[in-house]
């Protein structure tokens, strides 16, 4: 599945499982090699639209997988489905590859209350994992600014080998190409309310919720000053998107 933009840039979802991801980074890490994750959904999609360096930073991504029931009804409909991966889902399996190997890892992002309490957490249920850096940047946060140069050299003197990213979008996927680039060898995955749930510091929708599809409802209700606008927007592009995925079905059929 891919989403093309004028200017050239295309994001293509790479990984169609939480599966297939897992396995492509404990290959990474194992390797020695560093990585970037993203993980889209409709927000993003509203984004990459109006933000040049956004779209940069998204095509420069090594694995991006679904986060949105959307981007899933999309790949439909465009002939490559694949399988949704909230990238709050992946935090812990994250960790865990990363502890199966005994590489560290650092969360960025948030605050340092709800950091510290989140590795604990993760600590305490992912067995061997070793949490060597947190660190909750300034706002406003600018990813290619000083502070951006200050995090990757505690990240490199850390030694952390995966790092969690709860920055936001856009300025946890620019961070991460950022830091991918200048260490080499770590990986960096943008989940962004993850680190908050695991820390209690957000409620995420019950299970049932979820399986019915309606988390998205669920997040908006409970803060609808900020989502409401957002997710509005986001569902008056998915018209466009949405013949976009048929054209690129009626190319794959005729390929």
């Amino acid at each position: 599945m891919q989403f093309s933009f004028p200017d050239g840039n295309a994001v293509r979802i790479n990984c169609p499982d939480s599966d297939s991801l897992l396995r492509q980074v404990r290959r990474n890490l194992n390797e020695n090699s560093g990585f970037t994750l993203a993980t889209i959904n409709v927000d993003h999609l509203q984004r990459l639209a109006e933000e040049p360096a956004f779209r940069r930073a998204y095509a420069a991504q090594d694995l991006v997988c679904a986060d949105g029931n959307p981007i899933v009804w999309l790949s439909r409909l465009a002939g490559k489905p694949v399988r949704l991966a909230p990238g709050s889902d992946l935090v812990l399996p994250l960790a865990a590859e990363a502890a199966a190997q005994d590489l560290p890892i650092g969360l960025i992002g948030s605050s340092e209350t709800s950091l510290a309490l989140a590795a604990r957490a993760m600590e305490q249920r992912v067995p061997g994992l070793r949490v060597t850096l947190t660190h909750a940047p300034g706002f406003p946060f600018d990813p290619m600014g000083d502070e951006g140069a200050e995090i990757i050299e505690r990240i490199r003197q850390s030694g952390a080998r995966l790092c969690f990213l709860a920055l936001g979008a856009p300025r946890q996927e620019i961070f991460a190409i950022r830091a991918r680039d200048a260490l080499g060898n770590v990986g960096f995955a943008s989940i962004g309310a993850g680190l908050d749930f695991l820390s209690g510091h957000q409620r995420r929708a019950p299970k049932l919720v979820r399986q019915v599809k309606m988390e998205w409802l669920w997040r908006m209700l409970s803060n609808p000053r900020r989502l409401a606008g957002r997710y509005a927007r986001g569902f008056t592009i998915l018209p466009g998107h949405a013949a976009a995925a048929l054209r690129q079905r009626g190319r794959n059929r005729a390929g």
